[in-house]
């Protein structure tokens, strides 16, 4: 790679982590008193997926320890806002669903955090932010098969 390939990509990783740094931390303050990040995307992945998952699954699916997705659950749990049952066919495995509450908690949370998230996209101008989402994805994905 090249000293200018790589000027630039010390650069863009740069302002990616500074980004996410600042976005957690401006979204961690409008979600619903009690949630926490972690919680609400958990909760937006088992509402958007619709179904059940394992959950090594679930820490498979945010790149976490299979430890670190248990204590998210139990805390989870512990709000009513999940069901974890056992797999009827394996009782060393189980099972995550949303429940009511979790959805509601969820859609409370997307209403905390949507307008937040408009106001930068029409600051930035929406054409200019879907013209770089094939960019971000693309390079999710590049990471994602690295692991």
């Amino acid at each position: 790679m090249s000293e200018n390939a790589e000027d630039l990509a010390v650069a863009l990783f740069g302002e990616l982590f500074m980004a996410d740094q600042l976005a957690r931390n401006r979204i961690s303050k409008v979600l619903p008193r009690g949630m926490e990040l972690s919680h609400f995307g958990v909760l937006n992945h088992l509402a958007r997926v619709g179904d059940e998952r394992s959950p090594a699954q679930l820490a498979r699916a945010f790149h976490v320890t299979r430890g670190a997705m248990s204590n998210t659950l139990s805390k989870l749990e512990w709000a009513g806002h999940v069901h974890i049952r056992p797999d009827w066919d394996d009782a060393r495995r189980k099972f995550v669903a949303i429940s009511p509450s979790g959805r509601a908690a969820r859609d409370a949370a997307v209403q905390a955090v949507a307008p937040l998230i408009a106001e930068f996209v029409t600051d930035l101008g929406a054409d200019r932010v879907r013209a770089f989402m094939p960019v971000l994805r693309e390079l999710r994905t590049r990471l994602e098969g690295n692991e």
